[in-house]
């Protein structure tokens, strides 16, 4: 029987099919012809698992008994290597807050190498907070607790969600404590070292085509391309003409599918740079993220977007496609066909608007989307939900308990079901009152349309509306518990966060709307870059 240091089967496409850097030594520079560079993590003082995802680890390959082992810990903070291994950082660019930045990179993140699973194909194994890289910059290239408690916590609540995602594997400490300066104000001080293992199929970003177009690099711009085709979208075809169209148009599909199911669940990315976007479709670099509390389009969770609030909660799709426009400028020179690229972007707006109003219909317990009439209804419920403070999460799972055939003008009826989703019950005056009963109207006899029974629709719209979601409260909680060396309150919201739809009454408090303590608590409210 293998041991846990050859266990596992790689096969490190990236790396034997790129090409990489060919300086050995390891310090913050421009790389250039290069997809990568070969890094070794950075040893840790004194490792310790924090936290792990069972069916993860399933997934990867491992059983029980690996996980026990104390080389697992020692893999998983960078101190080892498994047999296979092949640790490297790749080298990409980006728009930041829609300026190029030039050359970015994997700062703080270290792909140990792609596993060849039992039934996922092959899924890459990465660190992030192992330790400086080539494209560091200025920084160290590690991570805090509270940030990757952070990352661990989303990665599977999203995913449980039904949300696309990288998954992450485990969190560990390092013993090495960590300089971070959290508000930028001069006060830095030394925080717990921790570090993630994210897993994707993939970890390129559109910030892999953009360095080497922006550089004119059109053979390094070919290769990625055509490897990105082969390894991770082989169901097109050999890379050609015709499919790189093909491949273009999923990847703004995949794109438009995951910003719908963030919007569905109140999720707000936060820094939707270029080198944010996964070109898998997947939700990638849990930073200053925040799930959306009292209800508003225009709120952001990045402190460094305040006053712009280019990726607030209701301009995601925008952004999508803008991103979206850069990967096609990026891959232009090697696509060709302008029209058929501008053909895409259009497409990928009138997707999203479609798919946004089927989300919106299921949202409502709606059979399907219907026109008009039903956009009209969805965006004046909008604008009712930000008239007065409402919590989305609670609002939507207690419209569910309303029986269609109940009486809209009766105040005291609806308010009866609705009112824990309201953080300010004295903002609700009379022309609110009336404004929401003429809406409920409307809304009640749209449902006595659909002929479809109270019980039917309550069950589809707890299908697609979470009781459960990671208020930066309680992410922010578990944090100050583990600063105390008590990581059982990571252990609970890894529990409840599993079935995120499900009532779990003995989770009932983690179903609460933000206590008023963390209306403006940091952490709790929006969050800086900083971790």
């Amino acid at each position: 029987m293998p041991s846990l240091k050859n266990k596992l089967t790689f096969d490190n496409r990236f790396v034997e099919q790129l090409p990489g850097d060919f300086e050995p030594l390891n310090y913050a520079r421009q790389v250039h012809h290069a997809a990568y560079s070969f890094v070794t993590p950075t040893s840790v003082a004194k490792p310790q698992l924090v936290a792990l995802s069972y069916d993860v680890a399933q997934l990867v390959g491992f059983d029980s008994d690996d996980l026990n082992d104390e080389l697992f810990t020692d893999v998983f903070t960078g101190n080892s290597l498994l047999d296979g291994m092949t640790p490297f950082s790749m080298c990409y660019g980006g728009h930041q807050f829609g300026h190029w930045a030039g050359q970015l990179g994997d700062g703080r993140a270290i792909n140990l190498g792609e596993v060849v699973t039992p039934n996922h194909g092959h899924q890459t194994l990465q660190l992030k907070g192992a330790g400086m890289t080539p494209y560091s910059r200025t920084a160290d290239g590690l991570a805090v607790l509270r940030s990757s408690v952070r990352e661990f916590l989303c990665s599977e609540a999203m995913f449980h969600l039904g949300v696309p995602t990288t998954r992450a594997l485990s969190l560990c400490l390092t013993g090495t404590p960590v300089m971070r300066d959290m508000f930028y104000d001069g006060r830095g001080a030394y925080e717990a070292g921790a570090v993630v293992c994210r897993v994707s199929s993939s970890f390129m970003r559109f910030g892999n085509f953009q360095l080497p177009a922006n550089r004119q690099d059109e053979p390094l711009l070919r290769q990625l391309i055509d490897h990105c085709i082969t390894a991770d979208y082989p169901h097109l075809g050999a890379p050609s003409e015709s499919v790189y169209l093909q491949w273009f148009r999923e990847i703004a599909q995949r794109t438009c599918d995951m910003i719908i199911h963030w919007q569905r669940v109140g999720f707000v990315h936060g820094v939707m740079n270029t080198d944010n976007m996964s070109i898998m479709g997947e939700t990638i670099d849990y930073g200053p993220y925040g799930w959306v509390d009292d209800f508003d389009v225009n709120w952001t969770p990045n402190t460094t977007d305040a006053q712009g609030k280019r990726y607030r909660f209701g301009a995601q799709g925008e952004i999508g496609q803008w991103n979206l426009f850069q990967l096609a400028n990026a891959i232009y020179p090697i696509v060709g066909q302008a029209e058929s690229l501008e053909e895409i972007l259009r497409d990928y707006a009138d997707s999203y608007q479609l798919a946004w109003r089927q989300m919106m219909a299921a949202k409502l317990g709606l059979l399907s989307y219907q026109g008009d009439d039903d956009n009209v209804l969805f965006h004046e419920l909008e604008l009712l939900l930000m008239t007065v403070e409402t919590d989305m999460t609670i609002f939507y799972r207690q419209l569910a308990t309303l029986n269609k055939d109940g009486d809209a003008s009766d105040c005291g009826w609806w308010l009866s079901r609705l009112s824990d989703c309201y953080y300010r019950i004295e903002q609700l005056d009379d022309d609110y009152k009336q404004q929401f009963s003429l809406w409920l109207a409307r809304y009640l006899l749209r449902l006595n349309n659909d002929n479809r029974s109270d019980e039917q629709r309550t069950i589809a719209m707890n299908g697609v509306n979470p009781k459960y979601v990671l208020r930066n409260y309680l992410a922010q909680q578990a944090i100050e518990a583990a600063d105390n060396g008590d990581f059982s309150e990571i252990a609970t919201l890894q529990t409840l966060l599993q079935f995120p739809y499900d009532e779990q009454p003995e989770f009932a408090d983690y179903a609460k709307k933000r206590p008023e303590w963390a209306r403006h608590k940091a952490g709790c409210s929006t969050l800086s870059c900083s971790s």
